[in-house]
């Protein structure tokens, strides 16, 4: 039996906004042969709002062969520093580059097991921007005390492989395994009028989600869009921004807040839309992209997402984040459909994401990462 010790600031119920939580909650479910997880994370949500019906510091159970420790800001660092010595793990997966308790502190402090380092697409150029002097000061940091050297790497695909060679170099070891996705499933397709659309969006609200960039875009269309938002608030401040831009859209265009949401609504939420949009900076996998594919739902993303070539398999629009151009024109593409023209497209979603899934693939890439 192979003990993992999982490092990472949020984990269930907080992954409703997708992201490398959902990712970490997707692998204790779908990877479980011969394995025991301990997972380690923050007793508050993303937002800082304190996780209800927990229990902090102590293990509790989440499935047959998964104990998460939700830790209290007391001592955080000291409590997960005492557990990997207790716990003797044989190796430490770390969720993340710049988190000081759940990423930095378990690279620093606790020895003993091998170390995963996770990027989780942190070291795409799109996120880097976010905080851009702070990252690039720790990065350098990281490499001159050789850290590089006393771990391995974790990228969902070879392009986040060619990220961490970029910045590390190419002796670092860097292990390949893609993120286990939810398949939502085909679900039915809300009646489509030429001339109308209803555009969704999950995910968190900050400038890598690019949510002010689509609101711009949407003062262009002429077209009766009804755009629901749903997703916790990340930057107050960037939010502030979207709702001045909500307050000067024209009246064709109808945008509802509706916060965060809980896995179990995301079925319902893609049934009443007919076009996912997310067109991010950044996105290491993309799982609200993906389960609305998997729901039948053609997406708007940018180029920056695993999901590419969705024109030509009649999916979606990958379009440029630079300005508005694009993401108005792919609005205004769907919007003009018929509901026959629209059903066309959701088959082309979903055999996309089809296409896409190989949980067989995905096991042994993590098997082989695992062992090393």
């Amino acid at each position: 039996m192979t003990k993992i010790f999982i490092t990472i600031p949020w984990f269930v119920p907080a992954f409703r906004a997708g992201g490398p939580v959902q990712s970490i909650a997707n692998l204790v479910k779908e990877y479980r042969e011969g394995v025991e997880y301990l997972v380690f994370c923050g007793d508050t949500d993303l937002n800082g709002a304190e996780l209800e019906n927990i229990k902090t510091n102590e293990w509790t159970g989440y499935n047959e062969y998964t104990n998460v420790w939700y830790a209290g800001p007391e001592k955080r660092s000291e409590t997960l520093v005492k557990l990997i010595e207790r716990e003797k793990p044989d190796i430490l997966f770390i969720i993340g580059m710049f988190s000081w308790h759940f990423n930095i502190v378990p690279i620093m402090f606790c020895k003993g097991p091998r170390k995963i380092l996770s990027s989780r697409g942190m070291l795409h150029p799109g996120a880097l921007s976010q905080k851009k002097w702070k990252k690039q000061g720790y990065l350098q940091l990281f490499k001159m005390l050789g850290y590089h050297d006393k771990v391995d790497f974790h990228a969902t695909d070879s392009e986040e492989a060619a990220y961490i060679h970029s910045y590390f170099g190419k002796q670092v070891k860097v292990f390949v395994a893609g993120n286990f996705p939810t398949n939502v499933g085909l679900l039915p397709f809300p009646f489509k009028e030429p001339g109308k659309l209803k555009l969704v969006s999950v995910a968190i609200i900050s400038p890598v989600k690019n949510t002010l960039l689509i609101l711009e875009a949407l003062a262009k269309v002429k077209e009766w869009i009804e755009y629901d938002i749903y997703g916790p608030v990340n930057d107050e401040e960037y939010w502030d921004l979207c709702k001045e831009q909500i307050e000067r859209l024209p009246g064709n265009i109808q945008v509802t807040y509706h916060k965060e949401i809980e896995p179990s609504r995301v079925k319902e939420v893609l049934e009443e839309a007919h076009v996912f949009i997310l067109p991010s900076k950044s996105e290491n996998f993309g799982h609200a992209l993906y389960e609305a594919l998997s729901a039948g739902r053609p997406v708007i993303t940018s180029y920056h997402t695993p999901w590419k070539e969705l024109l030509e398999s009649v999916a979606g629009f990958n379009v440029s984040v630079k300005d508005t151009s694009g993401i108005d024109t792919a609005i205004r593409f769907f919007a003009q459909m018929n509901q026959e023209e629209m059903q066309k497209w959701s088959r082309g979603a979903l055999a996309y994401a089809e296409k896409k899934l190989d949980v067989g693939k995905t096991r042994e890439e993590y098997r082989r990462m695992f062992e090393g």
